[in-house]
């Protein structure tokens, strides 16, 4: 049941499926950046905008 929530829980690339790294996040402006292991995809939350930013080929 765990693996099932696991699954579902984790946000994917929509090229190459793979999970989604949270390694560029900015504590001081609560912003969270995730992005493809291979570079492919990217989004932003923004809370002081309470949106989030898709891009695609990051760099």
């Amino acid at each position: 049941m765990m693996r099932l929530w696991d699954i579902l829980l984790k946000e994917r690339c929509p090229k190459c499926k793979k999970v989604l790294n949270t390694t560029k996040s900015n504590a001081l402006s609560a912003t969270v950046i995730k992005s493809c292991p291979d570079n492919h995809y990217q989004k932003e939350f923004h809370p002081a905008l309470e949106t989030f930013i898709e891009s695609d080929k990051v760099s």
